[in-house]
């Protein structure tokens, strides 16, 4: 699916998605990736969803979130709460949603100025 709008160059902005890959700035890339409103698109070094691990989450507190979209690829899964308990004892909100929806969601949080981060398996 591709995404059009209005956008501001500086940030990045999740232009499209599909089977294994996401647009970001008109720009493909494969595989899990984390993303913010500025700064590089980063790949995260996950094998996918049942191979997840606290540390995989933990990491992301590296990032400085205020919220975490977690993208669970096609499908909406929750990962267990014992992997993602440091962000909550951070404080740091996470919400889990299949990786679609975790694209247009994202979206809009940094386009309102939000510190989001985009934690994402591909779809």
């Amino acid at each position: 699916m591709k995404l059009h709008s209005e956008r501001n160059e500086a940030l990045n902005t999740v232009t499209g998605y599909g089977a294994g890959w996401f647009e970001i700035n008109r720009v493909r890339h494969q595989g899990p990736l984390l993303l913010q409103p500025q700064g590089v698109v980063r790949t995260w070094p996950v094998s996918g969803f049942d191979a997840l691990t606290e540390h995989d989450f933990t990491a992301l507190l590296d990032l400085r979130p205020e919220v975490i979209l977690f993208g669970s690829g096609p499908s909406h899964r929750f990962p267990n709460p014992r992997l993602t308990a440091a962000l909550a004892r951070a404080g740091v909100g996470i919400e889990s949603m299949n990786s679609t929806a975790a694209c247009r969601t994202y979206n809009i949080l940094m386009g309102e100025g939000r510190q989001v981060l985009a934690a994402l398996l591909p779809c």
